[in-house]
């Protein structure tokens, strides 16, 4: 499966990371599109001259600022397993992220780019009712997912027993939780956070040890997913990060 990248920085990450038979498409000049010509040479990725119109067939639309970047393949790393990473895991103090039904590819991208800032060990997207990776979620990473492991779980309700049996503890974003900042999240810890609304699945939800919440003052109902990721992570590595 090809995939085609227009945003500048998923563009710059995806040309550091040494993406594979990938081509750099131009149509226009221009200081940053000088930039992404030389980094594009100077990590060994073909670049080609083209008229707009060919770059708007590559892309798919007319927002493509004069260039794109093909791939023959997406950058989300679909080939890591979940028995992989578990045999080769060393650290204590792990953390790994479980999207349930999150289906907006601009929320995975934003998941993906605070998991990348927050050095997230593993994240786990199902194979259905989920969204996979496409430029949008690469655009709203910023790039980062060239650098975030992901594995694409036949079943998630499997997967959390998997990382149970290797000693790790789960926990469900819920309002029905704890206080996040009032559960010990050191060691081996993974989170899981389910779609707006429907939140985590029943069979999934009875899998965790324990439900965690954000605590707020506020007046709507709840966070994006994504910033309840972003919160979820930076608190579990506050706790585990000396």
């Amino acid at each position: 499966m090809s995939a085609a990248i227009t945003g500048y920085h998923a563009v710059e990450e995806a040309i550091r990371s040494g993406a594979a038979g990938a081509v750099l498409f131009v149509s226009k000049g221009g200081r940053r599109i000088e930039e992404l010509i030389g980094l594009a040479k100077r990590n060994g990725i073909v670049v080609k001259r083209e008229k707009d119109a060919a770059i708007e067939k590559l892309c798919g639309h007319h927002d493509h600022r004069g260039f794109v970047l093909t791939l023959d393949k997406p950058i989300l790393h679909e080939e890591h397993s979940l028995n992989d990473f578990l045999a080769g895991l060393e650290a204590e103090n792990s953390l790994v992220i479980i999207l349930d039904g999150v289906t907006d590819p601009h929320n995975l991208g934003a998941v993906m780019r605070s998991a990348d800032q927050f050095a997230v060990d593993l994240l786990i997207i199902p194979q259905r009712r989920a969204a996979h990776e496409n430029e949008t979620v690469a655009r709203s990473s910023s790039g980062a997912s060239a650098y975030v492991p992901v594995v694409v779980a036949p079943n998630l309700v499997n997967a959390a027993g998997e990382l149970k049996e290797h000693g790790f503890w789960v926990y469900g974003a819920d309002v029905e939780g704890r206080p996040a900042a009032q559960v010990d999240l050191r060691g081996r810890t993974a989170l899981i956070l389910g779609s707006e609304g429907r939140g985590i699945a029943r069979l999934l939800r009875e899998r965790c040890d324990a439900l965690i919440k954000i605590e707020t003052k506020g007046h709507v109902d709840s966070f994006n997913v994504s910033v309840a990721a972003g919160i979820l992570m930076y608190e579990a590595r506050r706790q585990q990060w000396p």
